[in-house]
């Protein structure tokens, strides 16, 4: 029994890692597009900021409790979100405001590093707190697409939406708030499960208001 337990475990870790990084890999089209148009059109850097925010807290995160499923999954998350920042900063025209953001996020981060490791010594309530961060932080962000539900049901076309990245959400999420029920952690669990909700609202928004357009990306971390 528990080598049938310790392979489903390396089974569901496999699959939050997998569907984590083709959901991370969709930003590779704006990638892609940034390159040979040599601008970032209608590429939006902000999806980038908060997603490379979200990765950094649960590599932190993960880093504290010593999960390396967390840490492996975050750390080349991470390491996309700054590529794609790059890349964008490199072709904008106006390089300012992009700039100004990163500082901001380096500033926010900064004051958090000092924050959790020098104000908050214990452990244990390092890790709740941050665990809660995270949590809603996460939370936001899945629940950030729905923002276009009144738009879409408006205009009856979903094509404010990318049906990859929501397939590729439903996946990770779906993995991740298994992969926190297995390890009793509500912390994986919670902000991964409205996930799962908003994905499915969205693919039967593809079915109702189909659309022949292919658009957005905005990156999420569970």
């Amino acid at each position: 029994m528990e080598e049938v337990s310790a392979a489903a475990d390396s089974l569901l870790s496999g699959a939050c890692v997998l569907f984590t990084l083709a959901m991370f890999s969709t930003g590779l089209s704006d990638l892609r597009r940034m390159r040979l148009s040599r601008s970032v059109d209608s590429v939006q850097f902000l999806p980038f900021l908060t997603t490379h925010v979200n990765n950094l807290s649960w590599l932190s995160y993960g880093a504290l409790k010593g999960d390396w499923t967390l840490i492996s999954v975050n750390a080349v998350g991470a390491a996309l979100q700054t590529l794609f920042m790059v890349t964008y900063v490199y072709y904008v025209p106006r390089k300012g405001p992009a700039l100004l953001q990163t500082a901001a996020l380096l500033g926010v981060l900064l004051i958090g590093y000092c924050y959790f490791h020098l104000l908050v010594p214990d452990r244990d309530v390092r890790l709740r707190q941050l665990g809660l961060f995270c949590s809603f932080f996460t939370i936001s962000m899945y629940l950030s697409p729905m923002a276009d539900l009144a738009k879409i049901i408006q205009t009856q076309s979903t094509k404010c939406l990318s049906y990859p990245l929501t397939l590729a959400t439903l996946l990770a999420s779906s993995a991740w708030t298994l992969y926190g029920l297995r390890l009793d952690d509500l912390y994986i669990t919670v902000p991964n499960a409205p996930g799962v909700v908003t994905s499915v609202v969205r693919l039967w928004l593809f079915g109702r208001y189909p659309s022949t357009q292919d658009r957005a990306y905005r990156p999420l971390q569970a």
